[in-house]
């Protein structure tokens, strides 16, 4: 079924509205960050649980789980008292698909060297940030650029923007933190959501493909700002909001995007 500009709006409306909820996050990394109060362990968490969240899903939960686990009730003091030699030991053993032990301790050394010279991460983001840039890209780059030091040790768990990667797992990470609603959890401030970039990945870029939001075969940055520029006609203000609710038809075993053309919510 093809839908007009108005009746899409008001179908992914109320697609947000029935799956936006926290029911539906299980098994998304998104609800570890749901066992922290402090914005200061949550951060961190958050861009452990993004950074590995990709492969299998089953893979994801249970390497970010043992990360969490060795980091115990507080993150930020975790790696406050830890240098990369005993990082480095710690993860010892490490493996995520492509993610060693080594890329694992020189992320998590590169965020406290980061977390120490601007306060926290939100400040390091805002560091970067313009109220004049159309997106927050900009910022992306410079808080990425920040977080791989001189020499990124850090392997691909940071994608870097101006190589033109979509950076999925990094702007997952910023809704996360720059949102707040029924399921992301927000607590950073400084830069509206409206600025924020569609997390592309393969099944997003198809959904986009469906919606006539984008005509790009390939799911690069470019592709991601045309996307979000689509979606800010739905929603100008938080053209991310249907992220969560969409990215459900591929994650959860009982749903597909055949459900949102076939289904009434």
């Amino acid at each position: 079924m093809i839908y007009d500009d108005e009746q899409l709006k008001k179908r992914l409306n109320s697609f947000y509205i029935s799956y936006n909820k926290r029911k539906y996050v299980h098994p998304d990394p998104l609800e570890f960050l749901y066992n922290y109060t402090d914005i200061r362990d949550i951060e961190i968490v958050g861009l452990v649980a993004s950074s590995l969240a990709y492969g299998r899903v089953a893979q994801i939960l249970k390497s970010v789980s043992l990360v969490l686990d060795v980091m115990g009730s507080s993150p930020r003091q975790f790696i406050n008292k830890s240098t990369l030699r005993s990082l480095k030991k710690t993860f010892k053993g490490f493996r995520h698909r492509f993610a060693s032990g080594d890329h694992l301790a020189a992320l998590l050394f590169e965020t406290k060297k980061t977390i120490a010279k601007f306060g926290s991460l939100n400040e390091c983001l805002l560091a970067g940030y313009s109220k004049k840039d159309e997106t927050v890209l900009p910022a992306l780059s410079f808080f990425c650029n920040r977080l791989t030091g001189e020499v990124n040790k850090a392997g691909h768990l940071v994608a870097m923007p101006e190589k033109g990667s979509a950076c999925k797992r990094m702007n997952l990470y910023l809704r996360w933190m720059l949102r707040k609603d029924s399921v992301d959890p927000g607590g950073w401030k400084g830069i509206p959501k409206s600025k924020l970039i569609i997390p592309l990945d393969t099944h997003m870029h198809k959904i986009g493909l469906v919606f006539g939001l984008t005509i790009r075969k390939q799911a690069d940055m470019k592709t991601a700002i045309e996307i979000t520029s689509g979606y800010q006609k739905f929603s100008p203000l938080d053209p991310v909001k249907f992220d969560f609710a969409l990215t459900r038809l591929g994650i959860r075993n009982e749903m597909s995007i055949d459900d949102f053309f076939k289904k009434d919510f």
